[in-house]
C-alpha cells in the first residue's frame, strides 16, 4: 500500500485524525506524550472521507484514527494508545501498582465504550433523523453527565486522585479523560461545577504542553 511504502520511507509513523474528534485527540496527546515525531493526515468525517476504499483497508471500521508505524497498522484510540506504551515505555502511562493499573483501564473504559461511542457522530446523525435535533442534544448530554458521575464518584472513592486523575503523573486515564472533559465543556456546555476533580483535572491538562499540543484547534485541519 502506497500509504505504508511513504511512512516506511520516511521512517515517521503516520496518524490519520480527524480535528475534532476526541478518539483522535486520545492518539495525539499520547503520540505526544511520548514524544513520537509523526505525521499528520486529516480525515474528514463530515465530507465522509472515512469511507473512502483506501482508508477502509487501514480502518475497516471507517473510525478515525488510525496510526501506521512501519509495518503497523492499527486502527483503534485504545490499541494505539497501548501500542504506544508498549514500544515507547518511558514515560510510562501505566504505573507498576496492579491496583492503580486496573483503575487507569477502568477509567479510560468508560471513557471509550460507557461515553463516548454513545454520543459519536453515527449514533447523533440517527438521532437527529429519527427523533430530532433536539433529542440528540439531551441525550448526549444525559451519557456525558451519567459517566462523569461515576469517574467523578470512582476517584474520590479511592482517594488516588493527586495533581492528575490517578496520581501526580499523567498516566492512561487523563490521555482518555482529557479529550471527554474538553468537548463537554467546549461542545455540550456541561456545567462541570459539578464535578469538581473533573473540572480541576481539566485546568491541570490544558496547562501541559503534551495536552495542549494536541487541541482540536491547533491541529492542521482545524478551520
Amino acid at each position: 500500500m502506497a500509504d505504508m511504502e511513504a511512512t516506511a520511507a520516511t521512517g515517521r509513523p503516520r496518524l490519520y485524525s480527524y480535528w475534532r474528534s476526541s478518539c483522535s485527540h486520545r492518539a495525539r496527546i499520547a503520540l505526544n506524550f511520548k514524544g513520537v515525531d509523526y505525521e499528520y493526515k486529516a480525515v474528514n468525517l463530515l465530507k465522509g472521507e472515512q469511507s473512502d476504499p483506501e482508508f477502509v483497508k487501514l480502518n475497516p471500521m471507517k473510525f478515525v484514527p488510525a496510526l501506521i508505524d512501519d509495518d503497523a497498522v492499527i486502527g483503534d484510540s485504545y490499541a494505539i494508545v497501548l501500542y504506544l506504551e508498549d514500544k515507547y515505555p518511558n514515560p510510562p502511562l501505566l504505573p507498576q501498582d496492579p491496583k492503580k493499573k486496573a483503575l487507569n483501564h477502568q477509567i479510560a473504559n468508560i471513557v471509550s465504550s460507557g461515553i463516548q461511542p454513545l454520543h459519536n457522530l453515527t449514533v447523533l446523525r440517527f438521532i437527529d433523523q429519527k427523533i430530532g435535533a433536539a433529542d440528540s442534544v439531551s441525550w448526549t448530554q444525559e451519557q456525558i453527565e451519567r459517566g462523569f458521575t461515576a469517574i467523578e464518584n470512582l476517584i474520590q472513592l479511592k482517594g488516588c486522585a493527586g495533581k492528575y486523575a490517578t496520581g501526580d503523573e499523567v498516566q492512561l486515564a487523563d490521555i482518555f479523560l482529557a479529550p471527554q472533559i474538553f468537548a463537554a465543556i467546549e461542545r455540550t456546555k456541561i456545567d462541570m461545577s459539578n464535578y469538581p476533580t473533573l473540572a480541576r483535572l481539566h485546568a491541570e491538562y490544558m496547562a501541559h504542553p503534551a495536552f495542549e499540543a494536541a487541541l482540536p484547534a491547533r491541529q492542521p485541519d482545524a478551520p
